[in-house]
This record gives structure tokens, sequence and C-alpha cells, in this order.
């Protein structure tokens, strides 16, 4: 035990002293301003090339200007004392093996000329083994000076070419192959260099390949660091979502406790097949991982083979495997099921309450002298003001607001109530006027899509980016006018009107009245929405997502697919292949019309509302791909 103590301490001791570059013990260590230590040699071919951005790593802090690099004198007295005690254990473990009998000697390389006496040196020139006494005349003559020795190698047929029986001296880099000085002719079109070059040049490319290997490996630990907060996230928002549906079901779970059940499934469906995703794409990058540090590990075997031509072969081999980047797929729970079970349970309990009042009234009515007329005429009135809206979900919405609003003080409440009282009473004589309206504004629609661009551009607004607003992921630029996505988050200054969960960005500029047209480019238009919203917008938690309240409007692309969203209703698109899309947008009418341009039926989609506030453009980008450009159509 005593013996083993000392093994283990050095063991420990030989991880605590390795490089995180090279993964091998340090040579020539040195320490950069944040205290991490590095081989010199790895800390240079890391930073080559580079003339700014320069940053740790192993931490990933960044320095301004190339760090003025130490020696680390201590380090290196450590480092050689380790040394010294392995390289002694290995001798004495060595020596124990010879000892016993356990340790095959390889039998000597021979001398060519004279067979009995081991040799000395081999000459590649005369392509045989001398032993010290035939070696002689390749010391003394000058005929024998230029001839190339090297320790003894026991078979030379190998580094001979088998079509003219010479010694390799090329490689061909285009074929990745050795040639002899003979096969230059067949290769006169191919770029070549000596075998020394050109195995330096393929250990100088195999080391920049394990060093981008290393990055490659840190950044797919961070992308699955990612998956796992990401799944933690959504799990947290399942049960949100779980316990507000079972306070609405708490009133009621006598009378609905088998929906309450289907509805919970549901979203632990939901749940379990988000978490499905992330688990199988947890284990997608767990074996990107092991593949990028097999290939590492092929590398560095083939950086310690000392024979050239099957290190050139290996690395040959090695620089065609090119691992692809770790991706990390957008996975969200899906909002609907979420919000439709939520309000099938509002609705469910709505529904238990009108039928109690009803049945409260028809008691009291068959009751003797007593007269409930004036009561009834409302509840008639609200029933006959909801036809008009037609299914049951609007009625639904207002519930739904209803309970929303309960959670704020009183006056804004009572308010509401009072304009829903005062809603139906209005319905019949407001007909006629508001058909015509809707005639009207169907009339002025029309005639704006009629329009040419060159007509729609005497409303033309240059937008700019407002920056307080962009997400720490968004990148502005061209003067504010384009906008793209970093997959680092830039650490924008805090500020209350920037976004926080989603990679959205306001235009600088806001429109109160007037009629206004401006037109945004799709570079790449695959995960990206465009519309319109109120400065009021939350800018954190769900209710700051484009078109999923009532305060945004907008059309998404994701893929093929194209949807409008507003209020987090969602309504499918006919595709578009327009690269450009316009925006019109009436503040006193109160629609806002999105347009391809170029195409000949360009119109997209419209919106048709009564706006409150004035309106910003936004712009929401899903993915690192998406890039959008606002155009600047006025001087």
């Amino acid at each position: 035990m005593a013996a083993l103590e000392p093994e283990l301490s050095l063991a420990g001791l030989e991880e605590e002293l390795s490089c995180c570059i090279c993964l091998c013990i340090f040579s020539n260590p040195v320490t950069v301003p944040c205290g991490h230590n590095f081989c010199a040699s790895c800390l240079e071919l890391t930073w080559a090339g580079l003339s700014e951005g320069f940053s740790c790593p192993q931490c990933r802090t960044s320095f301004a200007t190339r760090p003025k690099l130490h020696k680390n004198t201590v380090l290196c007295r450590v480092v050689e004392q380790l040394q010294g005690r392995s390289g002694a254990k290995e001798q004495e473990q060595e020596e124990d093996e010879e000892a016993a009998g356990c340790k095959a000697e390889e039998p000597p390389v021979y001398c060519d000329s004279c067979r009995d006496t081991p040799a000395v040196q081999t000459c590649l020139t005369c392509t045989a083994s001398f032993c010290a006494e035939h070696l002689r005349p390749h010391h003394e003559s000058p005929a024998f000076r230029d001839h190339q020795l090297c320790l003894p190698l026991r078979d030379l047929q190998y580094r001979k070419c088998p079509t003219h029986n010479r010694l390799f001296e090329f490689f061909c880099s285009k074929h990745g192959t050795c040639i002899c000085s003979l096969c230059l002719l067949g290769h006169k079109l191919c770029p070549t260099t000596p075998l020394e070059q050109a195995k330096a040049s393929a250990q100088s490319m195999l080391k920049k390949k394990l060093m981008e290997l290393h990055n490659q490996s840190e950044r797919a630990v961070k992308a699955m660091s990612t998956v796992k907060t990401n799944q933690s996230q959504s799990a947290e928002t399942a049960s949100r979502k779980k316990d507000l549906i079972r306070n609405e079901f708490l009133e009621i779970r006598a009378m609905i406790e088998e929906r309450e059940n289907d509805i919970m499934k549901a979203i632990a469906d939901e749940e379990k097949r988000v978490c499905n995703k992330f688990d199988y794409i947890y284990g997608v990058l767990g074996n990107k991982k092991n593949e990028i540090q097999s290939l590492r590990d092929q590398i560095e075997m083939a950086l310690h083979e000392s024979d050239d031509v099957l290190f050139l072969k290996r690395a040959a081999a090695l620089q065609l495997i090119s691992p692809k980047e770790a991706f990390v797929p957008v996975v969200e729970m899906d909002q609907n099921v979420m919000h439709s079970g939520f309000m099938s349970a509002v609705g469910l309990k709505e529904m238990l309450k009108h039928q109690v009042v009803q049945c409260k009234e028809q008691k009291a009515e068959a009751r003797p002298g007593k007269t409930k007329g004036p009561p009834a005429a409302p509840a008639n009135k609200t029933s006959g003001g909801k036809k008009p809206h037609g299914s049951r979900a609007p009625s639904q919405d207002r519930f739904h607001k209803e309970k929303t609003l309960s959670q704020a003080p009183a006056t804004p409440q009572v308010e509401a109530d009072t304009k829903e009282k005062k809603k139906p009473a209005k319905v019949a004589p407001t007909t006629a006027p508001t058909a015509a309206a809707a005639a009207a504004t169907k009339v002025l629609i029309d005639s704006f899509l009629k329009k040419s661009r060159e007509e729609l551009l005497q409303y033309a607004a240059n937008i700019t980016l407002d920056y307080n607003t962009a997400q720490d992921n968004l990148i502005l630029s061209e003067g504010y006018t384009k906008v793209s996505v970093s997959d680092i988050p830039l650490s924008h200054k805090q500020h209350p009107q920037r976004f926080t969960e989603y990679r959205q960005v306001l235009g600088f500029q806001c429109f109160k009245r007037g009629v206004h047209y401006w037109e945004v480019e799709l570079q790449l238009n695959t995960f990206c929405a465009i519309g319109v919203c109120y400065g009021s917008m939350a800018r954190h938690g769900l209710e700051s997502r484009l078109g999923r309240n009532s305060s945004s409007w907008c059309i998404e692309w994701l893929n093929s697919k194209i949807s409008s969203w507003h209020n987090d209703i969602e309504k499918c698109l006919p595709s578009t292949k327009a690269t450009k899309i316009g925006v019109l947008l009436h503040c006193e009418e109160g629609f806002v019309i999105f347009m391809a341009v170029g195409e000949k039926h360009n119109l997209i989609y419209k919106f048709k509302t009564q706006f409150t506030e004035a309106l910003y453009p936004a712009f929401w980008l899903f993915s690192s791909g998406a890039v959008l450009s606002l155009c600047q159509m006025k001087e």
C-alpha cells in the first residue's frame, strides 16, 4: 500500500500537468493573463494567423491585444521532476522485465557486407546496412559524402518504387503517394515536394485539424448543455400550464373529471414528445462528440508515427475525413395544444355556470306572484347579440380576457364588464353602418392592391432598426438596415425595451396616422417573420412572441410553409417564391397588407382591425441562417 500511494498521486499529478490543447504533459509551459497554462507551441499554433480576437482556449476569456507570454518556470521544474520520476519508473520496469525474461527483443539488423555483425547505420543511397567497420568508407571517403545515413532499417523494399526499383524521394500531393525521381516524368503536372518537406507540411495541417476538432468538441458539449437547459425550460412551461388547467378544474372536478384527464394527457403527450425530441438530439450530439473524439485519437496516433511513408499514407486518409458541425434544431412546445386545452377548461366552466344560472332563473319564474321579465330581457339580448359572432370560440376568448383582467385592479375590470354589457344593445342599430363601412374598406383595399409598385412608392417610408429593442443574438449592420443572427450572445446594453427570449427587433420609426409603405428583402427566408406591433407589446415571456398576442400582426416563413399570426391564431397561406415583401399600413382605415413584390398576384395576406396605438415595424429571425434587409426607397 505504501508503494501504491506515490503511484496514485503521480497519476493525479499527470492529469493536472496536461495541456488541454494537445492533452499531453506540458512542454515549455506558458501562462496567459487569465491564469491558465498551455504548451508554448500549442498556443502559438492556436493563435497563428490572428490579428485580433485572441481568447483563452480553456475559459474563452477574450483579450484586446495579443498577450505577452511568459514561461512558467515553477511549472517547468515540476514537469521535469515528473518526467524524471516517470522515466526512472519505466526504466525499472524494463529492467524487471528483462530480468524475468518477459521482454522479447527484436533480432538486430545485420551488416549487408559481412552478414555477421549487427549494423549501426543504414545508407538510403546504397540501400544497404553496414556495421561500424564497413561503414568507415562512408565517413572517410569524399565519394560517400552525399549519401543519406539513418538508423538501421530492417526492410528497405517498401521504401523503393515498385516500377523503377529506386528509393522514394518525393511525394505527389495530388495522388497522395510517394514517388521516385524517375516517376517525376509521369507526375510533371502534379505538385510534388521532397519527403521531409511533405511530412512537415502534413504534420502542420494535421495539427491545425486537431485544433479544429478540439473546438468542435467544445461546441458540441455546449450544444448538449443548451439542449438540456431547453428541455428543463420546456418541462417548466408544461408544468405551469398544467397548474393553470388544474386550477380551472378545481371548481367543477366532480362533473368533468374525465374531460380533465383527457386534456392533461394531451399536454403530457406534448411534453413527452418534446422531451423525446430533446433526448434524441442529445443522443445525436453525443454520437457526434464520440465521432470527433475517435478522429482526434486517430490523428494523434498518426502524429506519433515515425515512419515517413506510413505516416503520409495515414495523413492522406485522415485529411479526407471532415466531421460536420453540431447543429441544434429549434424544438418548441405546441402552444396550440396548450392554449386549446386551457380554453376548453374555461369554456366548460363557463358553460356550467350558464346552466346553473339558467336553472335558478327558471325556478324563480315558476314561483307565484313574482315576475322576472326585466332581468330576463338582458339575458335574451345577450344571447341574441352573440349570434353575429358565429361559433363558440369568440365567447371563450372574451371569457379568457375577463379572467386575465380579473387579476388587474378593480376599476379596469368594471370598465371591461361595462363595455361587454353595452355591446349587445348596440348590435342591431349599427348593423347597416358597419356593413357599409366594411364595404368601403374593401373597395379601398382593392384599390391599393391594383396600384403598381411605382404608385405605392409615393407612400414609401425609410425604415431603420432600433438597437435598443434588438435581442442579444441579433446583429444589426449596414446602417441599422440589415439584421442577422449570431450563435454567440453579443451582450447588448440592458434596456427596458429590449426583447429577452425571442430573436426580435422593432423598427425605429412608428406610425400613428396616414398611409405608409416599406419593403423587406429575405436573403434566406426559411425561418423568419415580418409584421407590425404596438409599442406596448411585452418584451419578456410568451406574450412577447410576434403574432402570439393581441398587440401584433405578422406573417411567418417556416421552411416552405407560410402562415399569418395574430392573437395566437394561425392561418396557413399559399406559398410564394418572392424574396422581397412589401408592407402597406393604413392607420386610419385600420388595415395592413403584405404583398409579394414582383409577382402578378401579389397579395399574401391582409389584416383588418381598429388600431388603438402607434405601430412599429417588427421582425423575428428564428434560425442563424435567416437574414433580413430593409430596402431604402427614397433619398
